[in-house]
C-alpha cells in the first residue's frame, strides 16, 4: 500500500516538474549553415529571454536574441510519387509540404553565421512568432506560397 502511494507522489512531482519547467523545445533537423557542430536532430528553445538556444544532443549552442540579424522561411512542396506507386495515384495530387527556417546572426568574433533547420509543420507558426517577439525583427519569406502557409491567407 505504502508503494502505491509513494508512486502517485512521485507521478504528482514529476508533473509538477514537467509544468514548471516549461517548454522542452521545438524539435528540428539541421538541414545546413555555417555551423558545423549542429548535425541530425534536435531542438530548438525559445523560453529564454536572452538566448535562442538550439541542443543537439550533447551540442549545444546558444546566440543572444540581439545578434540575430535574419528570420527567413520557406516551403519546399513535392509531389508523393513513391505513395502514388504503392498505394493510390490519388497521392499525386498532393504535396508534401516541408518547413526550413533561417536564422542569421553574427556570431562572438562579428562574422555572419547562418543555421537552416528543418521543422515540424506544428511547431512552425509558434516558432515564428516567438522569434519575431524576442528579436524585433520581421519574418522573410522566401515566397508567397510560405507567407499564405503561415499566414493563413
Amino acid at each position: 500500500m505504502d508503494l502505491r502511494k509513494n508512486l502517485g507522489r512521485v507521478l504528482i512531482c514529476a508533473c509538477w516538474v514537467g509544468l514548471l519547467c516549461g517548454d522542452d523545445g521545438s524539435r528540428v533537423e539541421y538541414a545546413g549553415g555555417t555551423v558545423a557542430m549542429l548535425r541530425g536532430t534536435g531542438k530548438v528553445q525559445t523560453t529564454d529571454e536572452r538566448v535562442l538556444r538550439f541542443l543537439f544532443g550533447r551540442q549545444r549552442l546558444e546566440i543572444p536574441y540581439h545578434k540575430i540579424n535574419l528570420i527567413e522561411y520557406g516551403q519546399n512542396a513535392s509531389r508523393r510519387i513513391a505513395m502514388a506507386v504503392l498505394i493510390s495515384p490519388a497521392f499525386l495530387l498532393s504535396k508534401k509540404r516541408q518547413h526550413y527556417l533561417t536564422v542569421g546572426f553574427e556570431d562572438g568574433n562579428n562574422r555572419q553565421q547562418a543555421v537552416v533547420l528543418k521543422v515540424d509543420k506544428g511547431a512552425i507558426r509558434a516558432l515564428l512568432a516567438s522569434l519575431e517577439a524576442r528579436t524585433g525583427l520581421k519574418v522573410q519569406y522566401q515566397d508567397e506560397e510560405a507567407r499564405k502557409g503561415v499566414r493563413g491567407g
